[in-house]
């Protein structure tokens, strides 16, 4: 067993959401699998799984009919001597989490591997191989590209729509045309007559339903004899129950009631060119809401020109290795991610941060694969290729947010489960109703009743409602540099009432700088400060920077029996000496008295600089000043979260006095101060109690837990792994306009739900019982099959195109706005 990890992989055979509960359900029944979600609208599986058998989530989807997407991946490989080395190889092969079954041949050097795609790849397979001691690549073509397979849907489904129109066209004409065109019933009637217009139809009709529509029935009438109907089966039902009555009433019409006896072939016929004109549009749609992982998927080149053996060659991009030397020249975009060993030049990175202003890059300076280079020639050291590449990291956070699902579906999944159900039984209570208290003829209007019930009702619009949203709100994001790495994340940023910050780096710049040393009497500068820098040299936080650079050129001694003491300072000896630099709080509780400085720091507090404190052996002996200024966007940041009708709060360390200053100057409603790291946690524990659902903005190690707190955690890109990781939401580029942004993207993507989700329901709630037939009595009207197979095919696309309205949504706030 291994660390349970999240997986997420393509499922076939689901046309609507009933069908992704049932999918869900049968996933639920698989041991070790949990936070299972099955998205309908993208056609995948997410869940967290701690084996690397996938044995029993491919076989609990196969016998539920909706079958785990699988791909044959061909590898060439070497330095097989023996058949020991084809078991070791396989041995390696069958470790790897989407690994169905590998078979590696000794003769041939291929290694053939079954896998489920989404899981794994051939890159990933090649290079576990590799690293075994067999080198391996692709060989010959690899696994299908997603694009192209999903193309190639959509021209299938246009093909089928087009024949079926072809055949149903001559069917309507001679059902319907002589409503439409003078005289056409008389020609019918003395040309044709009016058995071989049946005649005609019947055959065109079964063209239709056994060609273009076979997949309805193949699908749908399995699915039913299952007990688990879908949108398919009720499509199959209607359209067997049109075309079964029209084909008695041509051939056997004494076994109908007397004046029962025509034919609505063209019911059945339409019904079936609609759904798939339906599913045509819908798969077009539904391609561009993914469009987004799309466009990051095709930001990394195909190859890479690398130094190998003093030459420069061109080699695929799964052959790339940690190590090679690649070199791009002006205009080319970067293959994987690394760090400059020659050459410079300004580098477009929009698609990480969506700031379009290039950064220049140096010897030394870390390059990411996806990006431009611009009019300099680069040479790079390969740091990270593969998944562990930060493209590839953002891909697959994206794809996990849209594979999410969150709260408001809740309601819409478990009326999904019994909703085909249901409307099979009002459909049969709607005949039985019909032919009991119905006028005559009663079976007609029966039929009608029923087939329309069938067709007009939507699980796909249920289905879509949500999924498809998330799914464009989260690219568009991505596009705007707001990378959402919890799909739930959308729905619990839009509640949040407050938005707490921390200062230093989120806030301010984060990069201080000390603007006063006032010495104790009887110390010098020359001879303290050298000990102060020498032990701030040992901390990774900023302040400490800024100290070690004020004693720039002065030697510095060594450096023993170092200890940092979070949320307080440091300790250590330099020079023979103890040392305690840190707040005044390290002071008081190492009982060191600092009123020779009452007036400084009461000097700094309304400047709002922060003092640090040094003393030598318990006796305090200098103050610094540091101060870090704040960023230009903050004020624009928080008046704009002001606008948006939330409070804005700011946890620090800073002392009261320095805090009141920043949040006087910034505007900010709420201060927590002299927080110590652990602290933070609590101070959002005590703003959510006051206030209501928090959402937390933070940068650095410190700021972990307060962002695992908060009810949505937002971490500033440019910050460290650990905050990155704790965050639900990352700002790629470091702005916090991208909070501003994130708030508003959620704010339109839950907004844009809310309408799909209403016009789901509605739409069901409302056109069943017409479909039924309950306005007959007030109307005299029936609502015709064809009308409600057109109605029910444009469920779905009203529901995907609304979604598609969010890849219009703007920033609300520009980068670096002040």
């Amino acid at each position: 067993m291994t660390t349970a990890q999240t997986y997420r992989f393509e499922i076939d055979g689901m046309s609507c959401a009933s069908c992704a509960g049932r999918a869900e359900t049968a996933l639920k029944e698989v041991p070790g699998a949990s936070n299972i979600a099955v998205n309908f609208a993208a056609g995948t599986g997410q869940l967290e799984y701690a084996n690397t058998n996938f044995a029993p989530i491919t076989d609990a989807l196969k016998s539920a009919g909706y079958p785990a997407r699988e791909e044959q991946v061909t590898l060439s490989v070497s330095n097989m001597t023996c058949a020991s080395c084809v078991g070791r190889a396989e041995d390696v092969l069958d470790q790897i989490p989407g690994v169905l079954e590998s078979s590696v041949n000794l003769a041939n050097e291929t290694a053939q591997i079954r896998i489920l795609a989404g899981v794994t790849d051939a890159g990933q397979l090649a290079r576990a191989l590799t690293e075994a001691g067999y080198p391996a690549k692709p060989s010959g073509d690899e696994t299908e590209d997603v694009n192209m397979r999903r193309e190639r849907e959509i021209n299938h489904t246009r093909r089928m729509t087009l024949i079926a129109a072809a055949l149903t066209l001559p069917v309507l004409i001679l059902e319907m045309g002589s409503y439409v065109i003078p005289g056409m019933r008389g020609f019918i009637d003395t040309k044709i007559g009016l058995q071989n217009s049946w005649m005609i139809q019947f055959v065109l009709t079964t063209l239709v339903l056994i060609w273009p529509g076979r997949a309805f029935f193949t699908r749908g009438f399995p699915a039913l004899l299952k007990r688990t109907p879908d949108m398919n089966s009720l499509v199959a039902m209607g359209t067997s129950a049109a075309w079964i009555f029209s084909t008695i009433s041509l051939f056997f019409p004494a076994l109908l009631p007397k004046g029962t006896g025509a034919v609505y072939f063209e019911a059945a016929a339409v019904i079936v060119t609609l759904i798939l004109l339906g599913h045509w549009f819908e798969a077009r749609a539904k391609g561009r809401t993914g469009s987004a992982i799309q466009k990051l998927i095709s930001l990394q080149p195909k190859t890479a020109r690398v130094e190998r053996d003093g030459e420069v060659i061109d080699i695929a991009i799964d052959e790339v290795v940690v190590g090679d030397k690649v070199v791009i020249r002006p205009g080319e975009r970067f293959p994987v991610d690394g760090e400059i060993t020659d050459g410079q030049s300004y580098v477009d990175e929009s698609m990480i941060s969506g700031e379009p202003v290039p950064v220049l890059k140096t010897i030394g300076s870390e390059v990411v694969g996806g990006t431009v280079n611009g009019q300099g020639a680069i040479t790079f050291k390969v740091m990270r290729v593969g998944h562990d590449t930060v493209l590839a990291r953002i891909i697959a956070m994206v794809e996990q947010a849209q594979g999410a699902k969150l709260p408001i579906q809740a309601l819409a999944d478990k009326v999904v489960r019994m909703f085909v159900p249901v409307v099979i039984a009002i459909a049969l209570l709607s005949v039985a109703v019909w032919l009991v208290i119905g006028p005559d003829p009663a079976l007609t209007f029966a039929l009608i009743a029923g087939v329309s019930v069938l067709i007009i009702a939507c699980p796909c619009a249920m289905g879509l409602a949500t999924p498809t949203s998330i799914m464009v709100g989260t690219g568009r994001a991505a596009e705007m540099g707001v990378l959402f790495r919890k799909g739930e994340a959308l729905q619990q940023l839009s509640e949040a009432r407050i938005v707490a910050f921390d200062k230093t780096g989120t806030l301010t710049e984060g990069h201080p700088s000390v603007t006063l040393i006032k010495l104790a009497d009887g110390f010098e500068k020359d001879k303290v400060l050298p000990l102060v820098a020498a032990v701030e040299s040992k901390s990774e936080h900023p302040i400490a920077r800024a100290i070690e650079a004020k004693a720039d050129g002065m030697t510095l001694p060594e450096v023993v029996d170092f200890q940092a003491i979070a949320g307080f300072g440091l300790s250590a000896k330099a020079g023979g000496e103890t040392l305690l630099v840190g707040a005044e709080r390290l002071m008081v509780r190492e009982g060191i008295s600092t009123e020779e400085f009452t007036s400084t720091i009461a000097e700094l507090a309304d400047k709002g600089q922060t003092p640090v404190f040094a003393a030598v052996e318990g006796k305090l002996v200098m103050v610094l000043a540091v101060s870090d200024p704040v960023k230009a966007s903050s004020r624009a940041v928080i008046d704009a979260l002001h606008a948006k009708g939330l409070s804005v709060a700011m946890i620090t360390g800073d002392t009261r006095g320095t805090a009141n200053v920043i949040a006087k100057e910034l505007g900010i409603d709420h201060i927590e101060a002299e927080v110590l790291p652990e602290g933070k946690a609590q101070a959002i524990k005590d703003l959510r109690e006051k206030y209501g659902p928090v959402a937390f903005v933070g940068d650095g190690i410190n700021d972990a837990p307060a962002l695992a707190e908060a009810d949505i955690g937002l971490a500033v890109g440019t910050g460290t792994d650990v905050a990155i990781e704790a965050a639900d939401i990352v700002l790629m580029s470091g702005d916090l306009a991208g909070a501003v942004n994130a708030l508003h993207l959620s704010q339109r993507t839950m907004r844009n739900i809310r309408q799909n989700l209403f016009w789901a329901f509605a739409y069901n709630a409302a056109l069943i019982p017409v479909a039924a037939g309950v306005l007959y009595p007030l109307t005299g009207m029936m609502l015709s099959p064809m009308l409600a197979a057109g109605a029910m095919a444009l469920s779905s696309v009203f529901v995907l195109s609304n979604a598609l309205r969010l890849k219009r949504v703007r920033p609300v706030m520009d980068k670096g706005a002040a």
